[in-house]
């Protein structure tokens, strides 16, 4: 892979706001459109053509879902008010949606597609302004069990395409092609390092495409007809605004597919400022919830298009982390690059023709990985006997309703037949477990008051309280009380210094709640947001500092009394959680 100079030598060349050469950021941009566009096009062309859609919306589809990818590609990089991240994320299609916008063209139509996509991206604009409110809902594990799912919902329909090679083909063809996709692919991704492993995909795709040529089921024919510039014509479908019973029947699944698509943009967002910046820092919420509101203004596009969702890609991230660049111009022109392929139909016919059986090996292997990522997701937040139980009854019960073999003679009416989506099934069980873990859990103490110093007596009284109800003596009381104090401070010194600097005066309210958890106590700071995050300013403080300022020996304090620190920031909410171990305190 080109990377305008030498091999990334393990940091990070170019930060997010920084500059980089025009052809370094070009030639990035443009690697990172040929990686991506197969996946971006063979999507919607997998949706219809298992739908029996028409070729005219074929095209349309393609061109649609392409182009948005472009659009949205930009907002993500360039960020657009509170829309997009700041950070180079690829935009395209997203596979969680196959199996249900299958069903959606099968049952009512092209036009029942886009009425469908529109109406729950507003939710996912929902869940980008309320983030926050779902962190104990939308858990790791919920989110690492419904990405375990969706392998499970599609690889049927992805099984159905290794046969389709036009009749007369020999019958060691399609298999064949199939086994080369996937034999490259899989060699190439398990030994090679660097920049060719980004591109086994690619080197797949074109050695299955060789024995499909070999064989005469290449089809070249589309691609010599196809024009070099233009829009298709008469593909547009329209909407469907009748809302009759399929739309009701199919609307809970796509609204639930919607936010399953969200959490996987949130854990992008999360992922790339982690490749992006010299120095570690604490995450930007706020950069995820403009991941997730660039993610619906892309559902909504794909909606209007007529054309098929769309997600965040993980590749960016992987170049991002193998060329230690992450200037948000790569981004630009990535997105620049995809929106002039979407009007050069030659191009994207040469996706088009890809055979059954070679998509097919080449969706089956990403889905593999995209299990392994589901089950990392839900490894990674620590597996005790209740997650483990909530991830691994949810995931059977979704493939027992995916294949029709839970009582399927009562869930075939339910809710026009919800519950036969085993993503949406599992998912549902999942999120019902974790609600039932959380109404259930010993009651959270808390109190709220004016986010002010006067309120400082009420919250001591509060946490002596807390303290003694859990069994912990004197010094652990004054250790809680220590450590709260010392947060409250810090973030009403900073509401101080931004007023000084012009900003207007907030009125604001604290919320602070405490629960035990093992053998130490945990508090949750919830008011509104502020500029800067405690956690950054305590991993970036020196270890000693005589003449520190009084702002920086409180943050060295509140390093001291807690074991942990973490501040989310949301456009709408701060949240700092603070974990005060009972032994340390003990030892003190």
């Amino acid at each position: 892979m080109t990377t305008g100079g030498s091999e990334r030598p393990g940091g990070v060349r170019y930060e997010p706001d920084e500059r980089p050469p025009i052809a370094l950021s070009c030639g990035l941009g443009l690697q990172l459109a040929v990686l991506c566009i197969a996946g971006v096009a063979l999507t919607p062309a997998i949706v219809v053509r298992a739908a029996g859609g028409a070729e005219s919306y074929l095209t349309w589809a393609v061109f649609g879902a392409v182009l948005v990818s472009g659009i949205t590609s930009v907002i993500q990089a360039v960020r657009v008010g509170r829309i997009g991240a700041g950070y180079v994320l690829v935009m395209g299609t997203s596979g969680a949606f196959i199996a249900i916008c299958v069903g959606a063209i099968a049952q009512g139509g092209p036009a029942m597609l886009a009425t469908l996509v529109v109406i729950s991206a507003l939710f996912q604009f929902l869940l980008a302004w309320r983030l926050s409110l779902l962190r104990r809902i939308l858990t790791p594990t919920v989110s690492g069990t419904v990405i375990m799912l969706i392998p499970v919902t599609v690889m049927p329909i992805v099984f159905g395409m290794l046969g389709q090679v036009p009749e007369g083909t020999s019958e060691l063809g399609a298999p064949l092609a199939a086994l080369v996709t996937v034999l490259v692919l899989c060699g190439i991704s398990l030994k090679a390092t660097g920049a060719l492993r980004l591109w086994a995909p690619v080197i797949g795709i074109v050695a299955g495409c060789g024995v499909a040529g070999y064989f005469g089921f290449y089809e070249v024919g589309g691609i010599a007809a196809a024009s070099w510039v233009g829009v298709p014509s008469g593909g547009w479908p329209g909407f469907d605004i009748e809302f009759g019973p399929v739309f009701w029947g199919l609307l809970p699944a796509f609204v639930f597919v919607t936010l399953v698509g969200a959490v996987e943009t949130v854990g992008d967002g999360i992922a790339i400022q982690r490749v992006s910046w010299r120095k570690p820092r604490a995450v930007n919420f706020r950069a995820v919830q403009g991941a997730v509101g660039a993610d619906g203004v892309g559902n909504l596009l794909s909606g209007l298009m007529g054309t098929v969702p769309n997600t965040t890609y993980s590749t960016s991230i992987s170049v991002t982390a193998l060329t230690g660049v992450g200037a948000r111009s790569v981004g630009v022109a990535l997105g620049i690059a995809f929106v002039l392929v979407a009007f050069i139909p030659k191009a994207l016919a040469v996706v088009l023709a890809i055979p059954g059986p070679v998509a097919a090996a080449y969706i089956t292997v990403l889905l593999g990985l995209l299990f392994v990522v589901g089950m990392r997701i839900v490894i990674q937040d620590g597996v005790d006997y209740r997650k483990g139980l909530i991830a691994g009854v949810s995931f059977w019960i979704g493939v027992g309703f995916q294949n029709g073999v839970i009582f399927p003679e009562h869930v075939t009416g339910i809710a026009g037949g919800l519950l036969e989506n085993g993503m949406t099934a599992g998912g549902m069980t999942a999120i019902l477990l974790t609600l039932f873990v959380e109404l259930t859990a010993p009651r959270r103490r808390r109190i709220q008051e004016p986010f002010e110093i006067a309120s400082l007596p009420k919250i001591r009284e509060f946490l002596q309280s807390f303290a003694s109800r859990n069994g912990w003596g004197e010094a652990m009381a004054h250790r809680l009380d220590a450590a709260a104090e010392e947060a409250i401070l810090t973030l009403l010194r900073h509401d101080e210094e931004e007023e000084a600097e012009g900003a207007p005066h907030r009125t604001r309210r604290l919320l602070l709640t405490a629960h035990k958890e093992g053998g130490a106590a945990v508090l949750e700071f919830i008011a509104a947001p502020g500029e800067e995050n405690l956690e950054d300013r305590i991993a970036l403080m020196g270890e000693s500092s005589d003449d520190a300022p009084e702002r920086e020996v409180s943050l060295r304090l509140l390093r001291h009394l807690a074991s942990s620190v973490h501040h989310q920031q949301y456009h709408d909410t701060d949240i700092v959680t603070i974990r005060v171990e009972a032994q340390a305190a003990n030892q003190g």
